[in-house]
């Protein structure tokens, strides 16, 4: 499999990395199932899927190269401004849907009275929520930075990210790229071993973290691309997206943890990336890795308010390992298709709209540039 780069006519193209698409969706479902395990099954040792917290790192890294592949060439014609609109319409409308599903979850939860202990700060909680301003209250539940939705500690680092590229990044050349990207690598590695994992980021404990692995991660995605690295070969969606979840099944262990997080953040994802920006996408899953991709990221924001409903039920009902798994089950399918149905009947009709009315005056060449790389009609960026 040569690694190839790619020049002047091919990047002229502007082709759509298609499988990416797809491997985001096997990432998306891949963190559903590892959060119902957390709670069916709490010893890690025990879980089929243990380091399915690195799909975070995956959607990082995949997140820096999605972003200069899309701006890199354009962000100047179209300023700060309409960047940071753009991304606001990409992201910010899902924040405020999963907000909402969890103050709902929240206050009528039939399994839980938690609800009452923080009655009168529940609505700061859904406010500096749709704002994705860090809150960590409530410590029944782990101290996530943001109770209602707990996954938004990713997209505000994600928010962070963005503007750090639009200001810095984007006016950086490669060698400094480097350096940083050095810089981020030893960082994490004192973050993995300090923590024991790269499970970090999402609390009040460890928010720390969280800054750290998106740091590396879309640094090297951007570099993944700024390289031209693209590894051609004959592989396809199957393949590779069997080489993802190998990295989520692979087995916890204390000794290892640490180190294996390390290799497959710094060394691994960004090789999967090139990997699979070079493959080779069969018709046949062209409409797989669409639909993979355009569920993604709603489901990723809108499924952990029912984690914490199945906790719940858990924890008052106690039912053993054959219900749980049923349940398991059904739940991740009823997840897939709800994400769906936000997106379509929901997402997509916010987004359009905010388009016509934030970027109405926008010159017509400057309204065909802002088209975010895309496979079909959704973005894969996150």
């Amino acid at each position: 499999m040569p690694l190839t780069k790619v020049t002047g006519p091919t990047l002229n193209t502007r082709p759509h990395f298609a499988i990416l698409d797809g491997l985001r969706g096997i990432a998306a479902i891949a963190v559903v199932i590892y959060h119902f395990m957390e709670i069916a099954v709490p010893d890690y040792h025990q879980s089929f899927i243990a380091h399915a917290h690195l799909a975070v790192d995956f959607f990082f890294c995949l997140s820096g190269f999605v972003i200069a592949y899309a701006y890199d060439h354009k962000l100047k014609q179209l300023g700060l401004a309409l960047f940071m609109k753009l991304r606001l319409i990409r992201l910010h409308p899902l924040v405020i849907i999963g907000s909402v599903i969890g103050l709902l979850v929240f206050v009528y939860d039939p399994f839980s009275n938690l609800y009452q202990a923080y009655a009168d700060r529940t609505p700061l909680m859904f406010i500096t929520s749709c704002l994705m301003i860090p809150y960590p209250l409530v410590h029944e539940r782990y101290f996530n930075l943001f109770h209602l939705n707990p996954p938004t500690w990713s997209l505000f680092w994600e928010y962070i990210a963005n503007m750090v590229y639009a200001l810095v990044l984007i006016r950086l050349r490669n060698k400094a790229m480097w350096a940083l990207v050095g810089i981020a690598a030893v960082a994490i590695c004192y973050e993995s071993f300090h923590a024991g994992s790269l499970a970090v980021g999402w609390g009040g404990d460890n928010i720390v973290g969280g800054g750290i692995r998106v740091a590396y991660s879309f640094l090297a995605g951007i570099l993944v691309y700024r390289s031209n690295w693209v590894i051609k070969s004959r592989l396809g969606f199957l393949s590779i997206g069997l080489f993802l979840i190998a990295v989520f099944v692979i087995p916890f262990s204390e000794k290892t943890n640490a180190v294996v997080d390390i290799l497959l953040v710094l060394f691994y994802f960004p090789f999967l990336i090139a990997l699979g920006a070079g493959a080779q996408l069969k018709k046949r899953f062209s409409k797989i890795c669409k639909w993979s991709g355009e569920i993604s990221y709603p489901l990723y924001v809108i499924h952990y308010p029912f984690i914490w409903l199945f906790m719940s039920y858990v924890e008052q009902t106690k039912p053993n390992m054959q219900q749980m798994s049923g349940m398991i089950i059904f739940g991740v399918l009823a997840l897939i298709t709800l994400a769906y149905g936000i997106l379509v009947f929901v997402d997509i009709p916010i987004r359009n709209y905010l388009k016509k009315v934030w970027i109405k005056d926008s010159p017509r060449k400057t309204e065909k540039s802002v088209v975010v790389f895309s496979v079909g009609r959704e973005p894969i960026d996150s």
